[in-house]
């Protein structure tokens, strides 16, 4: 059993999550100051937990350390490869040669590679809307061109609309689609068939593809991933990026392993990555997928309560909310266009008057104002006040709006 209710005080580690937040979410420096003290605040917004990293994860590390060497290091031996490849089998019935497994110390720094060796710079990537922000990043950053295809909301259910996916493919500058699989931010797990739709119009434009599946591992327990690697099996142009990252409270280690099929980029890619691992980074990685799977089942029925409480709790504080419940991450989408004028910037809103940080829908591309995201990864008592905080900032809005108070 483990304690996911443990608050764990995160000041003074360097944290992105409580020290990098003005700059990230409002792009301003440590002058910027709030009604709250930082360490008042609720924090609901970097994808990161709130959970200790499991001990198995921590013993992985201690016994490389003992190791008491730190040089140059990258996965060679095949025990990383075999422990990968078994956990893939494992939960999804899938796994792939060891020749096309390369690393990289993050998902985002392998799209920015990948983006410039794929695309031509006048072609384009293409990905579907709400978007997890990188994904447009990568080709602003390589000075290419984007496309998005914006999915289709029915009661609060996303589904691709896969005619305006087919025409924008079809465009011959189109090289290259960027999958959310499952999706970011609204949690969708795409089904068989909608990847077999994804596939078909794929293959019929010779397309490239990066399926991003960093948030495979984290499903509601009633749901099943299905790479796309698994309905694609032979197709070339294929990249499979996953990491222990998310699934463990892994972030900071930096490390993702990148399944590149095609030979020719795989080449390119090993010329001109910095092909360095951190030691520790391995030993966390492969004691996550070797032993952290009871953690890991435990965390998902943690996560499968949270999410039914938020429901709850919206449902009778904030009934003009729109919510469903994820069907995978621990990252929870909500509507609250029915309290909010389509330009309000609601992160500022929810720090200035509810001491709460998360991240809105003007993070996410496009097709996604009057959004929220809220991070559930925490302990069931600081999701509870975050929410009391959100909705009373909420309703005391609509009170002052309505009577004319301020």
């Amino acid at each position: 059993m483990y304690n996911f209710d443990e608050v764990i005080d995160r000041r003074h580690t360097n944290a992105m999550n409580t020290d990098g937040f003005r700059g990230y979410i409002f792009h301003a420096d440590e002058t910027m100051t709030f009604p709250y003290a930082d360490e008042d605040f609720i924090r609901m917004w970097v994808a990161d937990m709130e959970f200790a990293t499991p001990d198995v994860v921590i013993d992985g590390m201690r016994e490389r350390l003992d190791k008491r060497i730190f040089g140059y290091t990258r996965v060679f031996e095949k025990s990383y490869y075999d422990a990968l490849s078994e956990w893939c089998k494992r939960r999804y019935d899938w796994t792939f040669d060891r020749k096309a497994l390369v690393m990289s110390n993050g998902i985002i720094p392998a799209l920015y590679e990948l983006v410039n060796y794929i695309c031509k710079p006048d072609e384009k990537v293409l990905f579907l809307t709400p978007s997890y922000a990188y994904f447009k990043y990568a080709a602003d950053f390589n000075e290419r061109g984007y496309m998005c295809s914006d999915l289709k909301s029915e009661d609060g259910r996303y589904h691709i609309d896969f005619d305006d996916l087919a025409g924008k493919a079809a465009d011959e500058k189109t090289a290259l689609f960027i999958l959310c699989n499952p999706h970011n931010p609204s949690g969708r797990v795409w089904s068989e068939n909608e990847l077999r739709r994804m596939a078909e119009i794929i293959e019929n434009n010779h397309m490239w593809v990066i399926s991003d599946e960093i948030h495979c591992d984290l499903l509601r327990r009633n749901q099943k991933h299905i790479p796309l690697g698994k309905v694609m099996p032979d197709y070339g142009r294929l990249i499979t990026c996953m990491a222990p990252s998310k699934t463990f409270n892994l972030a900071g280690m930096m490390i993702s392993n990148i399944i590149i099929r095609d030979e020719e980029l795989r080449k390119i890619w090993l010329s001109r990555h910095y092909n360095f691992d951190n030691p520790l980074s391995i030993a966390a990685a492969q004691s996550a997928y070797e032993k952290g799977e009871p953690w890991l089942e435990e965390l998902q029925l943690y996560l499968d309560e949270n999410f039914r409480f938020v429901g709850e709790y919206l449902a009778e504080h904030l009934p003009r909310a729109k919510y469903r419940i994820s069907e995978a991450t621990y990252l929870a989408w909500v509507d609250l266009s029915g309290y909010f004028e389509p330009d309000e910037h609601l992160p500022k809103f929810f720090a200035y008057k509810a001491g709460v940080l998360l991240e809105g829908g003007n993070m996410f591309v496009q097709n996604s104002e009057g959004f929220i995201r809220l991070n559930l990864a925490c302990p069931k008592a600081t999701l509870a006040e975050g929410l009391r905080r959100i909705c009373e900032a909420v309703n005391t809005k609509h009170t002052e709006k309505y009577t004319g108070e301020s």
